[in-house]
């Protein structure tokens, strides 16, 4: 279901009919090596694809990637929004250099709520349960941001 989504807008992107915002988004990745800015070097190492706090109550998405579909949107806040308001601390989920999605927690040495162990666990039951969602997700980042050949990608799998 969600590679669907993802393969639709690689379809469409080909057909030069791609969101403002996802134009914006390779535009920025293609032109970050020309720029020192801190936001550029950010995208040397890792690229945050969304993120929730248990401590600010917020919920953060990467404007680059407002092309993605509203329902995967949704369905990334919810699973952010519920892993901090059930474990703590902050969650991130990354891209790293290669296109891997990475969950990334953080908490406060002081927050004796936090539990490590349950997030260690809870991440590996989103996994599990997410992993169409996941996966669609490193295609789309790969295809639009790393600009690889999508046929490639669909044949290694």
């Amino acid at each position: 279901m969600w590679i669907s989504h993802v393969l639709r807008r690689c379809r469409v992107e080909k057909q030069g009919r791609l969101k403002k915002g996802a134009k914006a988004a390779i535009r920025t990745v293609r032109n970050r090596e020309k720029s020192g800015s801190l936001i550029d070097k950010m995208y040397q190492d890792k690229v945050v694809l969304c993120g929730a706090s248990a401590y600010d109550k917020k919920y953060y998405l990467n404007e680059d990637f407002a092309a993605l579909p509203e329902q995967i949107q949704k369905e990334l806040q919810i699973m952010c929004v519920l892993f901090t308001e059930e474990i703590g601390g902050v969650l991130t989920l990354d891209f790293d250099e290669d296109g891997t999605l990475c969950f990334e927690v953080v908490a406060n040495e002081d927050d004796f709520c936090f539990d490590e162990i349950g997030s260690a666990l809870k991440i590996k039951q989103l996994q599990r349960e997410k992993q169409e969602l996941l996966e669609a997700l490193q295609l789309f980042y790969k295809v639009f941001f790393l600009e690889e050949n999508i046929e490639e990608l669909l044949t290694e799998e």
